[in-house]
């Protein structure tokens, strides 16, 4: 059984994500785990593991994340491209990047208001609205609290994705609140905006 391991303790966001595609994309690879020492890491290299193919178990050993994952890959942990023909038959693929937690300047009260206007008003691009990410202060959008959890929890129910930048909720110490979305990381939001047809900033 071909096996690596990989030490990915005190790496900053992207690092762990990045390294373990890099060698989860060198193939061949049966099993792999990976050493993280934070929960925004566990769960960026989980996903990364599982959108690969593996099979993936994690422990916790002294303040250390040990994921683990099994079995060969079937392709690469970056997100899959339609297949040819279906881009035809789909809308264009919107993708909103809410890096605030208010809208505009001048007046804080104001701008909450309007946030949470904007985003009730978001379900109006129907199919087209494809992906929400929030990152910085947009991700007190997302944990509890939120005056407008419910929003965003009425669009992921949708089919909208919603990302919520783990570095970002690290940096808040929101990580254990967040109640809507998937934490993510800069390899996804990246990668998703690549694969956008239109961005809309808010940053």
């Amino acid at each position: 059984m071909t096996r690596k391991d990989l030490d990915c303790r005190g790496l900053a966001c992207p690092g762990p994500v990045l390294k373990t595609k890099e060698m989860v994309d060198q193939g061949g690879l049966e099993s792999i785990t990976v050493l993280v020492d934070n929960p925004a890491a566990r769960e960026n290299v989980s996903r990364c593991l599982s959108r690969s193919g593996y099979q993936v178990q994690v422990a916790e050993e002294g303040g250390t994340f040990v994921v683990t994952g099994v079995r060969p890959g079937v392709g690469p942990c970056e997100l899959m491209a339609p297949a040819p023909g279906a881009a035809a038959a789909l809308p264009p693929k919107v993708l909103v990047l809410v890096g605030a937690d208010r809208l505009g300047r001048g007046d804080d009260s104001l701008g909450e208001k309007l946030m949470a206007s904007f985003l009730g008003t978001l379900k109006e691009l129907g199919q087209e609205l494809w992906c929400l990410v929030c990152l910085n202060a947009g991700v007190r959008l997302a944990v509890t609290g939120s005056p407008v959890l419910d929003r965003l929890q009425e669009l992921e129910a949708a089919g909208v994705q919603v990302l919520v930048c783990g570095t970002c909720l690290n940096h808040f110490q929101l990580l254990e609140a967040k109640q809507v979305g998937e934490t993510t990381n800069m390899l996804d939001i990246v990668s998703h905006m690549r694969l956008a047809d239109k961005v809309i900033s808010l940053t």
